[in-house]
């Protein structure tokens, strides 16, 4: 059978798909690109913020309309199925179930090892819509195989699952569970499966990856599993996601300082400035304690990126609130920085707060926020126009410019880097590029040479 994966939403549900993507080529079946060939859509989906449940939702219904379109099946040859999984499938299961009796299996995200037996299942059954929620798991449970592409340069690197921090904001607790590291052991021995096949860059992933180790090891253990990490051979680039600032220990700053493949890249969600709002998170930090952090970082690595996010019209939210937020984006100059406008959730504490702040005031600000950053992007970028930086390759486009990121850049995420070579260079090249002009987002240059291997 040939299977069809949508992935939806944020890079660890990229990880999902190809854990599942793996165990259903472990089971003897095969994989597509092409939906229309499939014999079963599985739509992999994200249930976080309401415009994020709402793509996945309109996703879900353009494959229904997919598998309702299709060719009537051959005789004796079975229907083309559908199937969901992911945050939204496990956040709303009953309800999803009841109201979309297109699908033919739903799936939460603790059951992608049985997937392959579930849709065998199905197809000897009566046909009657298959629900499948296992309990979340004690301990973190390793998935038995995962796919990755023909070239796959660059990878997720799965740490932990779940998250204890409880912001007031999230589902995430509810979703996927409580912390879970995964054995040091474990980890480095996929980073090392990864670099044989070519790997030159590691994006280390969790809800929380500055808590990594404390209910395995009983200490926060990210700066050793990064110096382990840092001693794969064929690993270039070790990049990190979702660093909380109250676990940003001094150790983990002098291992990012000292560790050359370490990227001098953080990504830390700060989501506030204002006391009284990080409060009413739920946030551990504190203003004094991120100033400190952003300082500590700077001091210790000059060239660092850090990428943040913010959230602007959470319940309360004054205007003092968000002045506050506005002049410390404008003093703190983050070379990357993306925002969000409070959503909603129900079953989260901020759900049932008063002095909810109306959707309008909400854009607003969101907007007034990305006013602001676009004009420090821009100049971040400026200031880069004569220099010679290294550019990881992942694209080439339809009119034969390479495209690019440096080690600031995460994959899909931050800034591009847009050059023409007559050299053949083919993704996951590390090349020198003198960057020649800079825009919002975005850097041209001129080609010097390939990097040394």
């Amino acid at each position: 059978m040939k299977l069809y994966i949508e992935t939806m939403g944020c890079p660890k549900n990229l990880n999902d798909s190809e854990g599942i993507g793996g165990i259903w080529e472990a089971a003897g079946h095969q994989l597509t690109d092409d939906p229309a060939e499939a014999d079963i859509v599985l739509v992999n989906t994200c249930g976080f913020i309401n415009d994020a449940k709402q793509e996945s939702i309109d996703r879900i219904f353009d494959m229904a309309r997919l598998v309702e379109d299709a060719t009537s099946p051959e005789q004796g040859k079975p229907r083309k199925l559908l199937a969901v999984s992911g945050c939204l499938s496990q956040r709303y299961k009953d309800q999803l179930a009841d109201e979309m009796p297109e699908v033919d299996i739903f799936l939460g995200v603790n059951d992608y090892e049985r997937f392959p037996e579930i849709v065998e299942n199905f197809r000897a059954g009566s046909g009657s819509q298959s629900r499948n929620f296992s309990c979340q798991p004690e301990t973190f449970t390793e998935f038995s195989a995962r796919h990755l592409d023909e070239n796959p340069y660059t990878a997720t690197l799965r740490i932990a699952e779940g998250c204890d921090n409880c912001c007031a904001y999230c589902v995430i607790p509810q979703i996927r569970g409580g912390y879970r590291s995964r054995p040091a052991e474990n980890i480095v021995a996929e980073a090392e499966m990864l670099a044989a096949r070519g790997c030159r860059e590691l994006v280390l992933i969790a809800q929380d990856v500055t808590e990594y180790g404390r209910d395995l090891y009983g200490k926060l253990a990210l700066p050793e599993l990064l110096r382990s990490l840092c001693r794969v051979d064929g690993i270039r680039w070790i990049r990190l996601m979702y660093c909380y600032e109250d676990k940003i220990t001094d150790e983990l700053i002098e291992t990012v300082a000292s560790e050359e493949k370490i990227c001098n890249y953080m990504d830390i969600p700060l989501q506030h400035i204002s006391d009284n709002v990080l409060q009413a998170m739920n946030r551990r930090s504190t203003s004094e304690s991120i100033r400190g952090t952003i300082a500590r970082l700077r001091e210790a690595i000059p060239d660092i990126h850090i990428r943040t996010t913010m959230i602007v019209g959470f319940p309360g939210e004054s205007e003092a609130d968000f002045e506050e937020l506005l002049d410390f984006v404008e003093g703190a100059r983050f070379e990357r920085l993306g925002v969000f406008a409070y959503s909603r959730e129900e079953g989260t504490v901020a759900g049932d707060m008063e002095n909810q702040i109306d959707e309008d005031v909400k854009a607003m600000r969101a907007d007034a926020v990305m006013r602001r950053q676009l004009e420090i992007s821009r100049e971040i970028n400026e200031a880069k126009v004569g220099n010679t930086i290294e550019v990881m390759i992942d694209d080439i486009d339809e009119e034969g410019a390479y495209i690019g990121r440096t080690v600031y850049d995460a994959p899909e995420i931050d800034d591009t880097v847009i050059f023409r070579a007559d050299a053949l260079l083919r993704p996951g090249e590390i090349v020198r590029v003198r960057i020649t002009d800079a825009f919002d987002y975005d850097l041209v240059g001129d080609f010097l040479e390939r990097m040394e291997e």
